[in-house]
């Protein structure tokens, strides 16, 4: 008999189905040769501090660092825990092979590993690895198994990953409780993962509330119904970009300058600014320049977990626990692929599935109608393209980004709807061709000397292909991703609100005529730089992937991502753990630290235990040992001396402070399960 284990019983249940196992008994199904049962997530756990020895059952400062000689796994005590796991003991011990159908993931390995070793299991094992639950990727998954010994590398880094949060979480919790704690029974949690996120948090609290706003004034005058803002030259980055062209030269390529380059003119004082209107209010303008350029936007990627977090964070005010527990809701009712993923590309092998994946979507219907089949008709008849943004293996490892099965979704909630609605819109777009349109910019001058004059700039854009843009024409803007809002077709036009980035606005300009003058009217402005933003869900997700660093550019988060605090899987988890600490709370979109959470930031000097940076470089090992480019001894010896300084550094400190924790109201928290 063949046991297969799964994660969980809905997923179970679907194997069973596929392979024929139809028959029911208590914790398992059977049939064909199959016994297939399940886990309820994590069955076993890593010992308690006191399970290895009784002197550390006391929170003692004299019994720190705690580090086992070897680290053990212990049954959850749970009665319904315990029966499940001698159900699935019983079927190891009498099995002649095992399949692991756990979750296809590092977390997810780690769950079966562990159940298995505590099972004493001895015969060989197989591991399923599915990117859905369809019947046709289980079908496809049972025909390429492979060896369990292939994924030795992710279950040593899933491995390491449980023992550096119980090493740093057990004795820095403890460490700081005891030192800094004020009362017995306040505990002070300090996590590998949760703590650098705080430091986020707090860092950025601390720029906001440090901020001193500083006064400009900015020229501009009206020409034609117009508004045209007054530019100077940069030289400073006309400076960078001649060294860029003259590093390029010396590696034997070519880069082309793209000619002067422009900024905002911001004067110091009012009166700076008035002198300079006074002297160009009677003088004519003169177009001197009007440049037309072609561009275009290609289609938004496809999603990865956090990106997806990202957008129903931004778009529905989901928090990033409710879009995990969604998004898994799909999963596992078949109408999206594995979530838990930090890539938006696809495999090559995806390709041939995609018309049938698009014929589904065709298909499926939402109350009554059938959003997608308008959209979808649209590229019918003959082939999808294959670009080099969606498909490219070297970009894809263990699973490919969030997109439909070609499932119809049925009995979805309004919530499941709206997340569905977005992953299967992105994937409907991605071969759409892009969206044409072509800019214009227009330089005028205003002399205000005979020497010397005044530059003014305006920019506009025209959409001369929607391409992409169509599928989500017919939403309200917050299902659109990547399209701004409704552009205000009535003049004046702002004059440099418009680079022709991906979130330009169209904003047509009436035919202007080199060499064309005329009157115009010039005002001064005051401007005041502002605060950074404070984090929400969405930003702060963004930051705990690229490690702190916020960034815009796909290509460069995708490198940072290497980098990131957390996996994709779990940083909802880190979030959530905040909130229930009491160290964040949420006033309608925006996360505050508790006064408990900055002060216990600033009572931490270690700057491994806050680095969201260091702390990234720790989260690139455990990949790199996953990839089998880094020993986990040798990672786990550097984790035991890190606590061990760590410990040191803090018993040696004459800091009297102590730090008492506080407990948010609980309206603070909107939108939040706690």
């Amino acid at each position: 008999m063949i046991v297969c284990i799964a994660e969980k019983p809905s997923v179970a249940r679907d194997i069973a189905h596929v392979l024929g196992a139809n028959t029911s008994h208590d914790g398992y199904m059977e049939g064909n040769g199959y016994q297939v049962t399940w886990t309820f997530g994590h069955l076993c756990e890593l010992k308690e501090p006191h399970e290895y020895t009784p002197l550390w059952k006391n929170w003692s400062l004299s019994q720190l660092p705690m580090i086992p000689p070897r680290f053990g796994i212990k049954l959850k005590a749970d009665k319904g825990v315990e029966k499940q796991f001698n159900t699935i003991a019983l079927l190891m011990s009498k099995a002649e092979g095992i399949i692991n159908c756990g979750d296809a993931g590092q977390e997810g390995e780690l769950i079966q590993r562990w159940v298995m070793q505590k099972a004493l299991a001895k015969c060989p094992v197989k591991r399923l690895w599915i990117s859905s639950l369809t019947e046709e990727a289980i079908r496809e998954g049972f025909q390429t198994l492979k060896d369990q010994s292939e994924y030795q590398s992710l279950y040593e880094a899933g491995l390491m990953r449980a023992i550096g949060d119980w090493l740093l979480g057990m004795n820095a919790t403890r460490l700081y409780t005891q030192k800094y704690a004020f009362g017995k029974h306040q505990v002070l949690s300090v996590g590998r993962v949760q703590t650098p996120t705080l430091a986020l948090i707090v860092n950025r609290q601390k720029e906001i509330e440090n901020f001193v706003p500083r006064q400009s004034w900015v020229l501009s005058t009206l020409y034609r119904d117009v508004k045209f803002s007054a530019i100077m030259r940069d030289e400073e980055a006309e400076a960078e970009e001649a060294a860029e062209i003259a590093e390029a030269a010396k590696q034997g390529k070519t880069l082309k300058s793209k000619g002067p380059i422009y900024r905002l003119m911001e004067y110091a004082t009012e009166q700076e600014g008035k002198d300079t209107l006074e002297a160009i209010k009677d003088k004519p303008f003169t177009v001197l320049s009007v440049t037309k350029k072609k561009g275009f936007e290609t289609p938004p990627r496809l999603y990865d977990l956090t990106s997806l977090q990202v957008d129903c964070n931004k778009k529905f005010g989901f928090s990033a626990d409710q879009t995990l527990n969604l998004i898994q809701s799909l999963y596992e009712k078949k109408v999206a692929t594995y979530p838990r993923v930090d890539t938006t590309f696809l495999p090559d092998d995806v390709y041939p599935k995609c018309p049938q994946i698009m014929n589904g979507l065709f298909l499926t219907k939402n109350a009554g109608t059938q959003p997608y089949a308008e959209i979808v008709k649209t590229l019918g008849g003959k082939p999808l393209k294959k670009s080099k943004k969606i498909f490219d293996n070297s970009k894809v490892t263990d699973h490919h980004a969030i997109i439909p099965t070609g499932v119809s979704p049925q009995g979805l909630t309004e919530m499941e709807w709206k997340v569905f609605d977005l992953i299967a819109r992105a994937f409907i777009a991605a071969f759409y061709p892009d969206c044409l349109f072509e800019t214009t910019t227009v330089i005028g001058e205003v002399k205000k000397t005979e020497e010397e004059s005044v530059l003014f700039r305006v920019n506009g854009r025209v959409t001369t292909d929607e391409g992409w843009k169509v599928v989500y024409k017919k939403q309200p803007p917050s299902n659109s991703p990547s399209m701004g809002s409704t552009p205000d077709k009535s003049l004046p036009i702002e004059g440099d609100g418009l680079e022709g980035g991906s979130e330009a606005a169209d904003a047509s300009l009436p035919v202007f005529e080199k060499g064309e003058s005329g009157p115009h009217t010039p005002s001064l402005t005051d401007k005041w730089t502002t605060p950074p933003k404070p984090y929400t869900e969405a930003t702060l997700l963004r930051a705990m992937e690229t490690a702190g660093k916020m960034v815009e550019d796909e290509e460069l988060r995708d490198a940072l991502k290497e980098n990131g605090i957390g996996r994709p899987s779990t940083r909802a988890a880190i979030i959530e753990t905040l909130f229930r600490r009491h160290y964040i709370r949420k006033e309608r979109k925006s996360l505050w630290a508790t006064p408990t959470g900055v002060e216990l930031i600033e009572i931490i000097h270690e700057e491994l235990l806050k680095s969201a940076e260091l702390t990234g470089l720790w989260e690139k090992k455990l990949r790199m040992i996953e990839r089998k480019e880094y020993q986990a001894q040798t990672f786990l010896e550097e984790l035991k001396q890190m606590v061990t300084d760590i410990v040191t550094t803090v018993l040696n400190d004459k800091n009297p402070r102590q730090i008492s924790v506080s407990v948010e109201p609980a309206n603070k928290k909107k939108g939040n399960k706690k």
